[in-house]
Parts: structure tokens; C-alpha cells; sequence
């Protein structure tokens, strides 16, 4: 699953992707989750010719249950230029639900999409990277066998991380999208196999900084479910109105546990708060409420859309069958039996703490890892240039 505001994609004046904060008007995006064959990074095309511009350059690998992702990029201002970029739907957690373990399949479709991005990293030599998995690899009892495999025959090497270093990114990949005004805000990334909330609250202050957003995270939570888990678990293809309706109880039972639920409620009853949802679930029900004819990142990203909105979305979506699922350029063969468990986990999320706005973040993990590298760069270079005098003015 995928995870501060990933800022919006422009073109600078050499054609290099530029990813800074979009205004609140703004529009931005990442590669759609839709595509079912390998795809370059949609975010923008890959600059021309990176290696003839100067600094070091930086990637980020997202090894989640559905998806494989990679970006590849340079600093830039106060964000990041995106040189490359790779999104493959692997489906490497299909089945742990049930048996406990990753599948043959699975692990080989997986290793595929590695290859690639192997070959990506090779070429581009970033001085500093961060290759992470997530729930599939969590909860697998092969999980790290397979990483180790990966390790041996690729010689990549990825780490598990645990929930909260997740939802941690996650906020850190989508903080700029959140509205200056607002005094906290509710972030969710719903994923293959697990979903991330986290409670932001800045009526004590707001970070100034983009990669030290999660310092106001006052609570968060992870769900053991996500689309992949409640797809296997209810089904996918034939939703009626009751299935989704069981799907929608079942992650609410979840929801329950979460720390500080009534005092979010009390907030949002009384102070300007939102949600901010970055998944290929929300993303989705934005390029529907688009109506694009195909996805499109630079419209969906930092899209503001209405409760009343997000309702009649849902109730289109509800309403067709698998095969028109299928044949829409929005959502595709590889997501059509996914996306109405997504919604229900995002249904069950508004109903438990409406607000009367949501943000689309096209943006997640990938852009939280590469924030935070950057930033610690930067903080260290800072540190090397000023060092602290000790107390006697020496």
C-alpha cells in the first residue's frame, strides 16, 4: 500500500518533472493505479538526459500487497524532480489471507517486476535509497524468505517496515495537500493488505517543515484489511448493496479501536477538518467523478471533492456490473474486483467521522520515503556547515 502533499508535477524550463506543493487550487498526480501492464512512472514523462544535471540522486521502492512501485529523483527547490519512475500491479499478497503465505505465482510475478526495477536503480545510481515492503511480507510466514531470495538473486535489498513507520511516510508523502487553514485532518492510505490512519492535529502548530509533518500525528491506527483481504474474504466481482453493506460493518468493528475516536468526532464537530486519501480506491472514484475517459494524475492529485459528490460516485460505481468495471479506462481488469471493497473501507471511514470534504492524494510512500532522505540530507549538510560552538566560545 502504497505512501507529505506529494507535490504537484510541473515542467521546469529544461522538461525535468518538478514535485513541489500544489496551491490549493492545484491540480497534481502520480502514476495510475490502473494499468495492468509494466508502465514508466505517469506522474510526467522521464527528464531527457538526467545525468547532465548536477546533484545527487535519490529513489524510493514501495513493495506493497497489490502493487510494486519505484521512483527515481533529484532535489529541487524545496521538493524533488522526478527522473524516473516504474508501477507494476503484482498482487504479491493474493492469497495470504487465506493460506498464510505468499504464493508461487505471486512471488514470480513480483520478482519480474523487481527485475526492472533492478535495472532502473543500475542506471541511475542514486547516492541514497530506501527499498521498503509492507503488509504482504508482514504478514506472510515466508515473507522474509522471499526477500531474502530477492536479495540473492537481484541484490536488492528491502526492508519490512512496521505499521507505523508506514503510516508515518504516508503522512509525509501527503502533508502538503492539506489545507493551511485547517486545524488537523484525518489521512488514510487504504492498501492490498492493511490500511493507515493517522489523526493530524495542529491546534498546537503547524510543522513548517514538509518531512516533520508526522510530529503531529496525535493518534493512528492500522486495519488488518485492505482491498486484496476484503475482496478475498467477500468477494469482488458480484457486489450487491448487502455484500458492500457487510463489508462496510465489517471494517467499521475496526474502526472502533481506534484511540481517541470520540475526541476526533468532538473536533470535527467544531474546528475546519478534512480527510486526505491517497489510494488507487479514492483516485479511482475521482477520475469517475471526472468524468475522465482515461486517468489522468495532473487532474486527479490534490482534487477537493464534496460528501455529496463522494455519495453519488459511490452509488454509479455500486451500480455497475464487473464487466463495465473492466471496460473502464479509470479502473481496468487488474482493479475491477478491487475497488468496491476499497470503497467500503473508505465508506466506513466517512461514516465514522464525516467531514464534509476529502482530498485526492495521488501520492503516498514512494514521496514520504524520498522527502525524508532528502531532508535528512539537508539537515546534515546544514549541521557540517554550522557546527555548534561548545560552551566556552571555542
Amino acid at each position: 500500500m502504497t505512501d507529505s502533499d506529494r507535490s504537484a508535477a510541473v515542467l521546469s524550463s529544461v522538461d525535468e518533472p518538478v514535485i513541489r506543493a500544489p496551491s490549493v487550487s492545484g491540480l497534481a498526480g502520480r502514476a495510475g493505479d490502473t494499468m495492468p501492464r509494466l508502465e514508466a512512472d505517469k506522474r510526467t514523462s522521464p527528464a531527457p538526459h538526467p545525468r547532465r544535471h548536477r546533484g545527487p540522486i535519490y529513489a524510493a521502492l514501495d513493495l506493497g500487497t497489490n502493487n510494486c512501485r519505484l521512483l527515481i529523483a533529484r532535489p529541487h527547490d524545496h521538493g524533488f524532480r522526478v527522473l524516473d519512475g516504474f508501477t507494476r500491479i503484482v498482487r504479491l499478497g493474493e492469497g495470504v489471507s487465506v493460506t498464510g503465505r505468499l504464493g508461487e505465482s505471486a512471488m514470480e510475478r513480483t520478482m519480474e517486476a523487481l527485475r526492472h526495477c533492478r535495472n532502473k536503480l543500475r542506471e541511475h545510481q542514486p547516492a541514497r535509497m530506501r527499498l521498503i515492503a509492507t503488509e504482504a511480507c508482514r504478514a506472510a510466514e515466508n515473507g522474509q524468505a522471499f526477500l531474502d531470495r530477492v536479495k540473492e538473486e537481484l541484490g536488492i535489498e528491502l526492508e519490512i517496515v512496521d505499521r507505523r513507520t508506514e503510516a508515518e511516510l504516508a503522512v509525509t508523502g501527503c502533508a502538503d495537500l492539506i489545507e493551511g487553514s485547517a486545524a488537523g485532518a484525518l489521512m488514510f492510505d487504504i492498501g492490498g493488505g492493511s490500511s493507515e490512519l493517522a489523526w493530524l492535529d495542529f491546534r498546537g502548530g503547524r510543522p513548517k517543515s514538509q518531512g516533520r509533518m508526522s510530529a503531529s500525528i496525535r493518534s493512528w491506527q492500522s486495519l488488518p484489511v485492505g482491498v486484496v483481504s476484503i475482496a478475498e474474504k467477500f468477494g469482488g466481482v458480484n457486489v450487491t448493496p448487502q455484500i458492500f453493506e457487510s463489508m462496510v460493518a465489517f471494517v467499521s468493528e475496526h474502526l472502533r479501536q481506534f484511540r481517541g475516536r470520540e475526541k476526533l468526532r468532538q473536533m470535527i464537530a467544531n474546528h475546519p477538518v478534512h480527510l486526505i486519501g491517497t489510494s488507487g480506491t479514492v483516485t479511482t472514484l475521482a477520475g469517475l467523478h471526472l468524468g475522465l475517459e482515461r486517468y489522468e494524475r495532473q487532474k486527479v492529485d490534490g482534487l477537493w471533492m464534496k460528501r455529496g459528490e463522494v455519495d453519488e460516485t459511490m452509488k454509479v460505481l455500486l451500480g455497475m456490473s464487473f464487466d463495465r468495471r473492466v471496460a473502464h479506462s479509470c479502473i481496468g481488469r487488474d482493479r475491477a474486483d478491487l475497488v468496491l471493497p476499497g470503497c467500503a473501507i473508505f465508506e466506513a471511514i466517512r461514516r465514522e467521522w464525516p467531514t464534509e470534504r476529502v482530498r485526492v492524494a495521488d501520492r503516498g510512500l514512494r514521496e514520504g520515503i524520498l522527502i525524508s532522505l532528502i531532508d535528512a540530507d539537508r539537515a546534515s549538510s546544514r549541521a557540517s556547515r554550522y557546527p555548534r560552538r561548545n560552551g566556552n566560545g571555542g
